[in-house]
């Protein structure tokens, strides 16, 4: 398994849309795996393939519960359903280091998608899983937990965001 580098903002290509996966092979898995390594080595719970530089509507999660590694692989995943009550979480990203955000997104959600072999899966999330999963989903529409926060906040976190960069170059 090989780290993978990972594109931070203002890069425009965490402003792609990615693009659906036609199907789920050995290569695929590969960069999954590579994914996944990438994110435990950040270290994060969540990573999309667009992270890394790769257009594609692919994402994985662990959300480490208990110290126990739990991969979890969404290929082509799609929201079919969410609840009106809506949950908040201090959010983070691999793509944003460093700062973080209070983003309310739907406390529940109803997702298909396909698993690490292909196989179509269907579920119901929430709590963290869930907040988690919508954050990484958006990274395949080109969008960032940023951009669901106040100008005033947003201005605010990338000016932090700037700051720590140039002390990390000084360092």
């Amino acid at each position: 398994m090989a780290i993978l580098p990972i594109i931070e903002t203002p890069d425009p290509r965490l402003r792609v849309k990615s693009k659906p996966v036609e199907q789920v092979d050995d290569a695929l898995r590969r960069f999954m795996d590579d994914m996944l390594e990438t994110m435990y080595d950040a270290p994060g719970i969540g990573l999309a393939a667009i992270q890394v530089g790769e257009p594609i509507r692919v994402l994985v999660i662990d959300l480490q519960e208990n110290d126990q590694k739990q991969p979890r692989y969404f290929v082509n995943p799609e929201i079919i359903w969410a609840s009106e009550e809506l949950s908040s979480y201090a959010e983070g990203c691999l793509s944003v280091p460093d700062v973080y955000g209070d983003v309310e997104r739907p406390a529940r959600i109803r997702v298909r998608y396909l698993d690490y072999n292909g196989e179509q899966r269907e579920e119901e999330l929430d709590d963290l899983l869930a907040t988690c999963l919508q954050h990484e989903m958006d990274h395949l529409e080109g969008i960032l937990f940023i951009d669901h926060l106040s100008k005033l906040k947003r201005d605010m976190l990338l000016r932090k965001l700037e700051k720590n960069r140039r002390q990390r170059g000084a360092a």
